[in-house]
Formats: structure tokens, C-alpha cells, sequence
């Protein structure tokens, strides 16, 4: 392992009282300047990619055509949607003028933040730390990121990048362990993201709150796949465990557990074991040798994922696939487990590996209930033929969002909102959703010759008090 960079908080103070004379210069910044920086940036991103390969097989062993689905390509498409928009996301917005605010003119202005923090996380440590910069660089602003420590390869290809591309005084990364951001979280940003567990998201809030900077938090939580009698199984089961398996499962919006109707539970179980083996390999060795499967981040993750797994087995779970674990290797296999009994740490705890609980369900109402009485999780996937089904799942739950018949898609589609509900983040992110994350937008307005206001200068008259109060009537009129 690379040794970690844990930078003094003299160094940490120095580097952000250096971004602030560039976070004001930045407000007048141009399109043409941000979109500049951004196919630089993007530019520099793809000219690494067997230097991304190299790093990605050390930390995570992942499969290179995943560190291009999954990494290079989100960024990417990310800066690409960027680039084609920001002139119009920064046009000042016009607001005509409201019944009590005639003869003004208003507009909203997108002005940066600030000075931003951006956190990022071990499990997508390119896509989840560059991804919000796009936005933030497109926004205006200036950032400090700050890498996991345990992806120190990958975050060496990340810091060698950024000092390319950037000046210290504009872009920086600071590098180190939990020490580092404490020192970081201690310091007044404008904006801080922050994507990880809810648990260390809830000590992200708590600092940003002593400055009370504004934050979005990318969660997590225990997203629910749901399988109903019309659905076809079979591309079910390619879908869930493809969402389920990338990245050995270490994927904040992968599906964790799955409700399969009665009826259709045999088959979806059997298609499931079916594509396991035509993915990875018809035996235990064949898998565990498989270039195509990661690996967990760490010895300790892997331990504690074995340990789920032997802890519901030993509560009477049926270890339907897979099971095995190796915490010194890192691996943990495929693996499927029915009737997870309600008392094991995996019915309650973030799953966040190649484990995937399958549940039998008779009605949906009883599901409904099972997902509306968990927190709010940050993706919901529903597998049905039924619009009707559909429908009143989406309006009878509530999570970050929402895929029917596909999976994880709607992380990848650069025209909606990604983000979390409550428990499972604040705030979103992605192409617009992440520009106004990243930006305040002001509201500006500007008095015409004349003004209504002047009508109703004290002293308040008899004249003026009834025609305040025929204005109040005429509002309840329209």
C-alpha cells in the first residue's frame, strides 16, 4: 500500500485561505473559461486509462471493462453533458412580476458557492470524486477533494491528474485518514458533498452545520428489488444480479435484497444460479479465480460481509448459491440466501457485497409495508408487467428513485436527479441537479420609475387601509 499523505492542519489551513482570492475572482469566471477547464479536465482523465487499469487491479482487483463502464465513462459523459449546457444553465433565469411586485423586473442568477469540499468514497473512487467536480468546476467554484485512504493507487493517478490540470489555488487534493478529515470539516467551506455511509454522513451535517454550510450528502441504505407474477423472471434475474455483482457489490445503489412473488420464486432462484454460472463459473474454484469478479476493498470488509453470512446461515438462513469467503484474499463469492430470518444482522444492515437475500412475498401490500417501514432507501427496483403495479408502488413508497424493470440506469442517465431521501442522502446530483448544487441561485430584482410600494407609505389613512385591504380581497378572488 501506498503510505498516506496525512497532511498538518497548517498545511490544510494554508491550502484553503489560498483558494479564497480565487473563489471570488471565479464569480465573473465566463462559460467559455468553465468549459474550458472542464475538456481539460476531461481530456487528462482519458489519456490515464492503463494508468486507471494499473491502480484499479491493485486496490479493488476490478475487471477493466467496469473501471471503464463505471469510472472513466460516468465522468466522461458527465463533463460532456456539461460542456453542451452551461451556457444555458448560467443565462440569468427571467421572472415576470407578481400582482404585488408590479412594475419591477426580477431574474434568478446561478452564482457560485464558494470555496466547496468534496469527500469522496473507496468503492467508486474515480466516478464519485471527479463526477462532482465536473459540477462544481462548471458551477464556479474552488475545491479541496478528499479521497478515501483506501484506494491509495487510484488516488495517486487522481492527485497526479488535478496538480496537471489545476492550480493548488483553484483545485487541490489532500490526502490521508480520518484524521485529515476532521481537520478538513473543521474549516469553514461554502459547500461540502460528501458520498459514503448515513452514519459518517450524519458527522459530515453536524460539522457543516457549526458553519452552517450548505451540504449534500450521496447515502445509501437498503435498497429493495421487487419481483411480481407478471414480471419476466429471467431478465429479472440477469438485471438484479448484474446491479448486484458489479463491483462485488460494493455499489451504493445495488440492489440489496429482493421480494419474488410465490409464484415465480423457483424460477427467478434457478435463473439466478444459472447466470452466476455462466458469468463467473460452474464451480467454487472457477469463481474464485474468475478475472471478472472484484474484490472487497479490504481484508476487514470482507470479514465482515463472511460474517453476515455465517451469522444468518446460523439463525436458520438456506445458502442457495455460493457462500464462500475468504477474508484474507478479499473474496467473498456470489452468493444467494433464502428465508433470512428477521433477528440477523443482514435483515437490518447495509448488505454492501456479492450477498443477495431473497425473500418470498404473496401480496404487495405486505411489501409495500415491509419497504415503507425501513428507512428510505436510496433506490427502489421494481420488475412488472403492470403499469397499475407500477404506479401505486411509486406513489405508495418513497426512496431517492425509482427503476422499473431495469437497474441502477437511472444513476447513469445525466437528465435526472440522483440523491438520497432523508436516511439515504440531501440533496442531488448529476448535470443541472448537480450545477445547482453546487451554485446559489440569487434572486435579483430592480424597481421600474414607478413602485406600487409608495401608495402604502405611512401614515396609514383611511384610503390607503381600504385599498390594502381591497388588494388582500382581490388575491382571494383570482
Amino acid at each position: 500500500m501506498l503510505p498516506i499523505d496525512d497532511t498538518t492542519p497548517q498545511l490544510i489551513q494554508h491550502l484553503f485561505e489560498r483558494q479564497a482570492p480565487t473563489a471570488l475572482a471565479l464569480r465573473e469566471s465566463t462559460a467559455k473559461q468553465r468549459i474550458h477547464k472542464l475538456r481539460r479536465l476531461r481530456d487528462a482523465l482519458l489519456q490515464r486509462r492503463e494508468a486507471w487499469m494499473a491502480a484499479f487491479e491493485t486496490d479493488l482487483r476490478k475487471p477493466p471493462l467496469e473501471v471503464d463502464l463505471t469510472e472513466l465513462l460516468p465522468v466522461a459523459d458527465e463533463a460532456r453533458h456539461a460542456i453542451s449546457h452551461l451556457a444555458r444553465w448560467m443565462r440569468p433565469r427571467r421572472v415576470a412580476a407578481t400582482l404585488t411586485t408590479l412594475g419591477t423586473t426580477a431574474r434568478v442568477l446561478c452564482q457560485p458557492r464558494g470555496r466547496c469540499l468534496i469527500i469522496g468514497p473507496w468503492n467508486y473512487p474515480v466516478n464519485t470524486l471527479l463526477g462532482p467536480l465536473v459540477s462544481a468546476i462548471a458551477a464556479g467554484n474552488t475545491v479541496i477533494l478528499k479521497p478515501s485512504e483506501f484506494t491509495p493507487h487510484v488516488n495517486a493517478v487522481v492527485a497526479e491528474l488535478i496538480a496537471e490540470v489545476f492550480d493548488p489555488a483553484e483545485i487541490a487534493v489532500v490526502q490521508g485518514g480520518a484524521a485529515t478529515a476532521q481537520h478538513l470539516l473543521a474549516l469553514p467551506f461554502d459547500h461540502v458533498f460528501f458520498t459514503g455511509s448515513p452514519a459518517v454522513g450524519k458527522i459530515v451535517m453536524a460539522a457543516a452545520a457549526q458553519h452552517l454550510a450548505s451540504v449534500t450528502l450521496e447515502l445509501g441504505g437498503k435498497s429493495p428489488a421487487i419481483v411480481d407474477e407478471t414480471a419476466d423472471v429471467e431478465r429479472a434475474a440477469d438485471l438484479i444480479l448484474w446491479g448486484k455483482l458489479t463491483n462485488a457489490g460494493q455499489t451504493c445503489v445495488a440492489p440489496d435484497h429482493v421480494f419474488v412473488h410465490r409464484s415465480v420464486r423457483e424460477r427467478f432462484v434457478q435463473r439466478c444460479r444459472e447466470t452466476i454460472e455462466a458469468r463467473y463459473g460452474a464451480s467454487d474454484a472457477a469463481v474464485a479465480a474468475s478475472p471478472d469478479l472484484a474484490r472487497m476493498i479490504t481484508p476487514r470488509h470482507a470479514g465482515r460481509l463472511g460474517a453476515l453470512i455465517d451469522d444468518a446461515h446460523a439463525r436458520g438462513a438456506t445458502v442457495l448459491a455460493g457462500g464462500a469467503h475468504d477474508a484474507a484474499a478479499r473474496y467473498v463469492a456470489p452468493t444467494l440466501l433464502g428465508d433470512v430470518p428477521a433477528e440477523a444482522r443482514m435483515a437490518s444492515e447495509e448488505i454492501f457485497g456479492p450477498v443477495l437475500p431473497i425473500e418470498t412475498f404473496d401480496t404487495l401490500d405486505a411489501v409495500i409495508h415491509r419497504v415503507n417501514a425501513a428507512p428510505k432507501p436510496l433506490a427502489l427496483y421494481l420488475f412488472s408487467q403492470r403499469k397499475r403495479t407500477a404506479a401505486r408502488v411509486i406513489e405508495q413508497t418513497s426512496s431517492g428513485g425509482v427503476c422499473v424493470n431495469h437497474c441502477m440506469q437511472q444513476y447513469a442517465h445525466a437528465g435526472l436527479p440522483f440523491g438520497g431521501v432523508n436516511h439515504s442522502g440531501i440533496g442531488s446530483a448529476h448535470g443541472v441537479f448537480g450545477f445547482k448544487a453546487f451554485s446559489h441561485e440569487r434572486a435579483v430584482l430592480a424597481a421600474g420609475r414607478m413602485t406600487l410600494v409608495s401608495l402604502f407609505y405611512p401614515p396609514y389613512t383611511g384610503w390607503k387601509t381600504g385599498l390594502g385591504r381591497r388588494l388582500v380581497q382581490a388575491l382571494g378572488w383570482i
